[in-house]
């Protein structure tokens, strides 16, 4: 069953762009050339966004494909297909990898085993329950990526048609 997302690089040294694009190609199996713009919230580096379609998994591909290069701050999304959920991936070189459940709205779905294992650290006393929670939601990832969502002047721009 095949499912569509968009892969957003939000910020990349200029020398990790084709060895990106080279990945992206091995996971899609198809030539990839991205449409690189400079990303004014961190001079000195580009950033670039590709929608794709591919297998149910292929986010997953893609966020493993791009985790190991410790400059590149990305984010990889799939919508739900009948056979999977849908998936998001955060990646900071900060905070490392984020993974997410999404539902057909695109709300994060936090599985109960997730959320009995932070109820319990919490009772512990080893964490507060608010702080896992929103790590839970991945809101550390957000916080640092939100600057960089914004391409400012020259950006493409993506109509969004359909209202949920």
């Amino acid at each position: 069953m095949t499912t569509r997302g968009v892969l957003y690089i939000h910020s990349a040294p200029r020398a990790l762009c084709p060895h990106i694009e080279w990945a992206v190609a091995s996971v899609l199996g198809s030539r990839v050339s991205l449409d690189w713009i400079k990303q004014p919230a961190s001079p000195g580096t580009w950033r670039a966004e590709l929608s794709w379609q591919g297998q149910a998994g292929t986010a997953s591909k893609l966020a493993s494909s791009l985790r190991g290069w410790r400059l590149l701050r990305f984010e990889v999304t799939s919508e739900p297909c009948p056979t999977a959920e849908g998936e998001r991936y955060s990646c900071t070189p900060d905070l490392g990898i984020y993974h997410a459940v999404t539902g057909m709205h695109g709300d994060i779905m936090i599985p109960e085993d997730r959320l009995r294992a932070a109820a319990a650290r919490a009772a512990r006393g080893e964490s507060d329950l608010h702080a896992e929670i929103t790590k839970l939601l991945g809101k550390p990832w957000d916080d640092e990526l939100e600057p960089f969502r914004y391409a400012g002047e020259g950006a493409p721009v993506r109509w969004l048609h359909q209202v949920v």
